[in-house]
């Protein structure tokens, strides 16, 4: 059974522990759902950007955590 799994870091491609733990995601829809929720939490907890994983290989990223400007 494949892992999904969040890697958290600031723009400088620092990795940081993020604000709200995630969980083990066995879909890569539960997986994203979750960062749908908190988002905001993680921004303010320091981390910038985002890269989905499945296992050890990287889905996408980085994908900012930041709103797109208006």
């Amino acid at each position: 059974m494949a892992a999904w799994t969040w890697r958290f870091e600031k723009s400088d491609g620092t990795e940081v522990q993020p604000a709200v733990q995630p969980e083990e995601f066995t879909t890569q829809g539960d997986a994203e759902s979750w960062i749908g929720e908190v988002w905001k939490d993680l921004l303010e907890g320091g981390a910038d950007q985002v890269f989905l994983f499945e296992d050890s290989t990287q889905i996408y990223g980085p994908m900012s955590l930041h709103a797109e400007p208006e």
